[in-house]
């Protein structure tokens, strides 16, 4: 018999210790939080995290290893087909949560490049009085964001969101996504584990990576109501070239961009003004 505690020590330098954390965590079928109250680990248990330890440093992520992704209080299933869902993306969902807490009773919001629907899912979750559509392309990605929104209320539509939900034009309080935005050049950049494991359609947008940022902008202007917000998660060298796409559509105002929990640029927020043809 062995502690977790003593599986951690032996796991330093092998993986990041939030990864060995999530992956012990999911061998023992615990909360990480309970990890270093077990003091008696059984042989079996720690062979199979070993094994685990072994494919994380093979280059598999260990939130495909575990089937699960933390985001802000909710846990998500993940697995190979569907983006991983990053801390970075959960400032960018408080921010729409404080818009949603302004905007009245029942707001309608539209989620676009769903994923796995962790977006939605934390929404839920913390703001249950929303009315809500996610809208995602992959049919990989649609199986994990049913089974995450299972319960939940939110409509998920399969779709590709440039001629989604043409019923609720001019009706939704917020539109929200974190699109593809790496560019195509800065392929070789990405750290191989991302490239290798996670799906393309999530990563990549074109040679400046603002393809889908383009066409979200138009599908939120037509979505939205006059006043209604949207924002984007982005590239941290696309501060200014991403929120320089909201502009250049005419359709809005108060455009700014906004820095994560890192202080680093991360996403763009814009008010819909007028009737501007989307």
């Amino acid at each position: 018999m062995t502690s977790a505690s003593r599986l951690l020590r032996s796991a330093a330098g092998r993986v990041p210790d939030a990864d060995a954390r999530l992956l012990l965590a999911h061998t023992l079928g615990v909360p990480a939080s309970r990890l270093l109250t077990l003091t008696a680990i059984d042989p079996d248990a720690a062979a199979r995290f070993d094994e685990l330890l072994t494919r994380r440093e093979s280059g598999v992520p260990a939130q495909y290893l575990s089937g699960t992704a933390p985001f802000r209080h909710v846990e998500v299933a993940v697995g190979p087909g569907v983006f991983i869902p990053r801390p970075e993306t959960e400032a960018m969902t408080g921010w729409a949560l404080e818009r949603l807490a302004e905007a009245g009773e029942s707001p309608l919001v539209v989620e676009l490049c769903a994923g796995s629907g962790a977006i939605s899912l934390a929404i839920a979750d913390e703001f249950p009085a929303a009315r809500q559509y996610a809208v995602e392309l992959s049919e990989d990605a649609v199986r994990y964001a049913a089974a995450n929104l299972a319960g939940t209320g939110v409509d998920l539509v399969q779709a590709d969101m440039a001629d989604a939900l043409l019923e609720l034009d001019g009706t939704v309080d917020l539109v929200i996504a974190n699109p593809p935005y790496v560019p195509l050049e800065a392929y070789d950049g990405i750290p191989a584990e991302v490239r290798e494991h996670e799906p393309a359609l999530a990563l990549f947008s074109g040679p400046d990576g603002l393809d889908a940022i383009r066409v979200l902008a138009r599908v939120a202007a037509r979505l939205l109501k006059p006043g209604g917000r949207v924002c984007a998660e982005h590239a941290e060298l696309q501060h200014a070239s991403a929120p320089a796409v909201f502009v250049a559509h005419g359709g809005f105002d108060q455009v700014r961009d906004h820095r994560d929990l890192n202080d680093r640029p991360r996403f763009v927020t814009a008010r819909r003004v007028g009737t501007v043809a989307g």
